[in-house]
Parts: C-alpha cells; structure tokens; sequence
C-alpha cells in the first residue's frame, strides 16, 4: 500500500474491503509522506521492520528484488490525485499490477500513458469506482443488459454532498484541503471527485457511453479555488439523453448518491444510502421491490452478494467486491487461467481514461458559449 496511513482515511476503507474475501494479503507499505507516521503505521498494521518504507520508489524498487515467493503482486495506491500517476508507473514499470484510487490521474493525458503501458505490459489496473460493486447495482446493470426495459431513453444521476457548505479547508480539515487545490486535485473540484462517480455509475448501469456534454460548474462557497456545484446535461451514444447534478454544497446532505434509468418499457431507480433495494417501474403493471440476498435475482447479483436476504450489506462489502473480483482475476493470470467475465467485472484503466475525459470535458464545456460539446477522448 502506498498511502493510507493512520492519518488517513481511504487506506483503512481499502484495508478492510481487501480483507473480507481473505484474498489478499498486506505485507508492506509506505504509508505516509512522513517517514515517522509511515513506520508508526507499519508498526500498527503488523508489518516487518524491514518492509515499513518511508516512499514509494523505495517500495517498488526494493520489492522488484525480493525473491519470487516473497515479492508483492500488486500495489495499492491511495493517495491524493496528484500523487497517482508516478507510483503507478513506476510499479506498472517494475512488474506490479495495480489497484488505484479514483481519478486514476491528474489529467486525461497521464490517463492515456497508463492505458498504454497496460497494454504494453499486460499487466492489469483496477480503478476503485466503488459504486459499481453493490449487489444490486449489479442486478440494475444485467436487466438493462436483458432488455428488460427496452431501449434506453432517459437517465438521471445525482450525487449531492453536504460536507464543504463552509470553507472548511481553511479550518484544519486535510481532506477539504487538497481536494479544493487545483496543484493537488487537478482541474475539478466536485465533478473531479463525486461527478465522476456518477458519470461512471451511469455509464455502467446502463451499458452505454456519454457523448456530448453541456455543463455548469459553479464555485458557490466565495473564496474556494474549484468547484464545488455543478450540472451537466448528457446524450449518449443510442440517442439517450441524461441530467447528471453533482453538489458538495447541498447543506445537510451525506452521500445521496442516486440514479434512474428509463427505456421503452420501464425504468429503475438504486439509492446508495438505501443500497439493499432497486426500485423497478413498469408502464403496463405494478412497480416491484427486488431486495439483495433473494433467489429471483440474477447471477451477477448473487455472485457479489455475501449473506441472506435482510443482512445489510453496503459500502465495505462493495468495496470488497471490487478488490475480490480483481484478485480473482490476477490469481487466474498468475496461474495460466483466463479470468471468467463475472471475475473481470471490476473498473479498470478504460474506466480511468473516460473518468479523465469526464472531467476535461466537463471543464471545457462550462468555460465555453458553445452549447454542446462532443464527448472527446
């Protein structure tokens, strides 16, 4: 792990996700730009004295020289945005797989050098958009996939935060800080960290890809140096057209994320603070309830889902999901196997470059009088 020390948040998030499958093992770390919170943490987390390190380019190089059965399979990168490029190079560059925190980059063209030297290396890159791991998210995306709905005409994706109604990054809160810096965040404030969230979301769900935007970005709290609210008006590739409103200025709000999507026939609705239940609405009868853990649902559900019906399962678990799958797939490349597509149904670095582009785009748009944008690459 690089990252997510005790002064950190995410690492500990990604820790127990990693752990639930016992899957995964956590054998090193340099876990903190500063080299004493970095081997405090090591020390808490039980790792060796001498696989505690105090950066990342002393990790990988040194554990690109341990033997086989001692060396690492991967790397875990959860650092602020401006610090992922580098060490995923770099580990990409020595041999290591990786998993890395969303955005994958600071701009769309860092995005594209890793997608490259993914290609070039065959090595694999999970993005831990972790939305796309609940159970009935899972459920959401195979009926669209079914045709359950017919063709696509309509979807609607919110995320409204609460957290930075004040300019608290100014009053000690490190998190507010680097994501409001455009040196640390990259050109997005909200749409660079929860819009992409929801861009994503619905491009999985739906199975489609965004491909014109036209947005509004605003910077509500005076003083702030990146958005912090925003609206985007979508069409996607079938002719669908879309609303995405991310906000982190919606006063008393937590992590509302929601979507609906409309075809033909009927639609869905999945909120992730209720994330057990997927509305389903139909034109011609009754609008049903599908609940996690039940027999009726399909096998992309059940796969992901970990205990009986009525036993919550949420965030973590989804997160697990992600680290189970992707570790599914590097155990069956490591042994020779090709990985099965319910092990390989994780966001990987296709989904960084279009979460880059997202944010570019988004950008691009709100800064011109143009109406609409191509969704561009």
């Amino acid at each position: 792990m690089i990252g997510g020390g005790k002064d950190a948040f995410i690492g500990a998030v990604h820790r127990i996700a990693a752990n639930i499958d016992g899957q995964v093992e956590l054998c090193c770390g340099a876990l903190s730009i500063n080299p004493q919170i970095a081997k405090e943490s090591g020390d808490d987390l039980f790792l060796a004295p001498d696989r505690i390190y105090d950066n990342y380019e002393q990790l990988i190089s040194a554990e690109s020289q341990l033997p086989a059965e001692k060396r690492i399979d991967f790397v875990t990168i959860v650092t602020p945005n401006f610090a992922h490029f580098a060490p995923a190079m770099m580990a990409l560059d020595h041999g290591f797989n990786v998993v890395i925190e969303k955005p994958i980059a600071l701009s769309l063209e860092e995005a594209k050098e890793l997608q490259q030297k993914v290609a070039e290396t065959g090595l694999t890159l999970c993005l831990t958009h972790t939305y796309s791991g609940y159970p009935m998210v899972k459920q959401a995306k195979q009926m669209v996939k079914d045709g359950a709905f017919g063709k696509i005409r309509k979807i609607m994706v919110e995320y409204p935060q609460g957290w930075l109604s004040t300019l608290t990054e100014r009053e000690g809160n490190a998190g507010a800080a680097w994501r409001t810096d455009p040196k640390k965040s990259g050109k997005s404030g909200c749409m660079g960290d929860i819009g992409t969230h929801a861009a994503q979301l619905a491009e999985y769900i739906s199975g489609l890809k965004i491909s014109k935007v036209c947005a509004d970005l605003n910077i509500v709290v005076e003083g702030r140096g990146l958005d912090d609210d925003g609206n985007v008006l979508l069409k996607f590739d079938n002719g669908a057209n879309g609303v995405l409103i991310a906000t982190q200025i919606a006063a008393g709000e937590e992590n509302a994320l929601k979507i609906k999507i409309y075809g033909e026939k009927g639609g869905l609705e999945w909120h992730q603070m209720e994330p057990n239940t997927l509305l389903v609405k139909w034109l011609d009868q009754p609008a049903q309830v599908y609940r996690t853990g039940q027999p009726y649902l399909s096998e992309a559900a059940k796969h992901n889902t970990r205990v009986p019906g009525g036993h919550p399962e949420g965030y973590l678990e989804a997160f697990a999901n992600i680290y189970r799958n992707f570790a599914l797939t590097l155990r069956a490349k490591l042994n020779g196997e090709t990985p099965t597509e319910a092990m390989l149904d994780f966001p990987r670095v296709e989904d960084g470059v279009r979460g880059m582009a997202f944010i570019e785009n988004v950008v691009a748009s709100n800064a011109s009088d143009q109406k609409w944008f191509d969704f561009k690459l």
